[in-house]
This record gives structure tokens, C-alpha cells and sequence, in this order.
């Protein structure tokens, strides 16, 4: 059964507060659910369930229980899916049991995570596929709306690809604008911009090593940046042909240096650009352009 990590609940919880803020009215102004209020009758007990009207892949069933566990401890709910799971149209997903008018009062804010996460999944699913029997992996990035990046991200797995760094904490990457200041400011060339990097402090709370990435946009600074030895090599906006003979000459060269392809990447280019051999690709589209999957609630189990 697929679950959420310790950090990836304390993430949902906190947006669970604030989409309950939102709809019951705040703190200050507590109203709650005036229609579920004024039209179900106390003690009222109902199911309802979830139901693919698109196909697609599922992720964020672990929010939905958690959205219900809290409006009440007196919620049931029984999954007839995984997330992870590719499911065609008119799928029951899960249904849900408990005082009805909670279970109202819940149906939107469970909605909006599992169709959004899922269509994060069905996108990365795509992409994925598109791709399949290429050595390749598919990759998120930080491109996520602020809050929901451990889902998002959790999404990405569901669908098949995989994270890259979380956040500025848990990697080196030098991007074009660094890379613009330091050559101009302090005269350094790429390979020593690396060295340089090495030499910092760079390990995570888990004692890992964080890698060291460094992204290039023509060839020129692809030698360089090979020279210097990096973990990763980010090729930014490369055509086909210079992806392809940035590849040649990491394997001329016979180094562990991973590369990675951005920019320009959707689903209609994407397996040209893993043809090229690089090992990487990552595409910003898996999260911040998802189209959120058609998933509805239908009442009665």
C-alpha cells in the first residue's frame, strides 16, 4: 500500500489546515459547512465513492484519508487501487464511509488533492512511457507551487519518474546566472569554479555526499565543465546534434559524469532527446503544467 513519508504528511496536514480555513471561514470567523449544516440531519451516516471519469494514473489517496481522519476518527475508508495504479475510465478508486455531513463538508478539499497529484502522475506516466526501453531517467524539478512540492514530487514517483533535488539545501547546482557572476566577478574558469565547489562542506543530515551539477549551453562550456569533473552536466536548451556529441566526448573521456537534458523538452521531443544517450531528462512540465485528472465522488457505496 503506497504511503506517505513523515515529512510528506506534516506537508499535507498543513495544507489540509489551510484549505479547511478556507472553506469553513477561518479562526477569526468559524462558520463551518452552513449547507451540509442546515440540510442533513445530526447522526446522519453515509458512503460515497471515488470514481475515475478520465483515464489515468492515481496518486494522493493517502491525502484523501487524511483529509477525512480530519474532519472525524469515525470515517472508513477502503481503497480499491493503489496509487501507482494506471486505471481506464469509470474506475471505483476508493470509498468512502462516515457521517454524511462531514463527508460533504470534506468532498472538495479531497477532490482537489487526488486530482491534482494524479494528474501530476498521469503526466509523468506519459512521459515515462514515451521514453520506454531507453536507458533514461525522467525527472522533476523545483518548478512546484509553494507547499506542495513533497506532494508533488511524491506524485512524480507514482507515475514512474524520478526527484531531483528537493530544494537549494540538498545539492550544488550552478546554474547560467551563477555561472554568469563568478566567471565575470572572480575570473575563475569553470574547471576551478569546481574545485572550488569540492572543497566545500557538502553533506546532507544523512551524511550522503550532495552531487555537484553544473549546467552548460554550448559545447565550449561543456569541455570545460568535463574538465572539471562535476557529478552532472545539465545540458540546457542543446539542439539533438549537440546533445548527441556531448555525449561522444563524456564517453571519449571515460568519466562517471552523468548528463542531463532541460529545456525544450515535451512529449513530441522527448524520446529524440533520450536517443541521444543522455541519462537524464528533466522536465519542469510534470509539475507545473499537469492538467488535474477527472476524478468525481459519487454518493452510495
Amino acid at each position: 500500500m503506497a504511503t506517505f513519508t513523515p515529512a510528506e504528511t506534516t506537508a499535507c496536514c498543513k495544507l489540509i489546515d489551510l484549505a479547511f480555513a478556507e472553506d469553513f471561514g477561518g479562526e477569526a470567523a468559524w462558520r463551518g459547512d452552513l449547507t451540509s449544516l442546515f440540510f442533513i440531519p445530526a447522526g446522519e451516516s453515509g458512503a460515497a465513492t471515488l470514481v475515475a471519469r478520465s483515464p489515468g494514473v492515481i496518486a494522493g489517496l493517502p491525502a484523501v484519508e487524511l483529509v477525512f481522519a480530519a474532519l472525524s476518527s469515525e470515517f472508513r475508508i477502503e481503497r480499491h487501487v493503489e496509487d501507482g495504479a494506471s486505471v481506464p475510465a469509470t474506475t471505483r478508486i476508493a470509498t468512502i464511509r462516515g457521517p454524511m455531513s462531514l463527508l460533504l463538508s470534506g468532498e472538495r478539499t479531497a477532490l482537489n488533492f487526488l486530482q491534482h497529484l494524479s494528474g501530476v502522475a498521469t503526466q509523468t506516466r506519459r512521459y515515462v512511457d514515451a521514453v520506454a526501453g531507453l536507458p533514461v531517467k525522467i525527472l522533476d524539478t523545483r518548478k512546484t507551487m509553494p507547499g506542495w512540492r513533497l506532494l508533488d514530487k511524491y506524485a512524480v514517483r507514482q507515475g514512474g519518474g524520478a526527484n531531483h533535488r528537493m530544494g537549494l539545501y540538498d545539492g550544488i547546482l550552478v546554474k547560467d546566472n551563477h555561472l554568469a557572476f563568478a566567471l565575470s566577478r572572480f575570473r575563475q574558469s569553470i574547471p576551478l569554479l569546481i574545485q572550488n565547489a569540492r572543497k566545500q562542506p557538502r553533506t546532507s543530515k544523512l551524511s550522503e555526499t550532495l552531487p555537484i551539477e553544473i549546467e552548460v549551453e554550448t559545447l565550449e562550456q561543456f569541455d570545460e565543465a568535463l574538465a572539471g569533473r562535476p557529478d552532472i552536466i545539465l545540458l540546457d536548451n542543446m539542439s539533438v546534434d549537440m546533445m548527441r556529441e556531448a555525449v561522444r566526448r563524456r564517453n571519449q573521456a571515460a568519466t562517471g559524469v552523468l548528463l542531463e537534458a532541460s529545456g525544450g523538452v515535451n512529449l513530441q521531443t522527448v524520446r529524440g532527446i533520450a536517443e541521444t544517450g543522455v541519462d537524464r531528462i528533466s522536465v519542469g512540465a510534470l509539475t507545473h503544467s499537469a492538467p488535474a485528472l477527472d476524478i468525481a465522488l459519487d454518493f452510495g457505496a
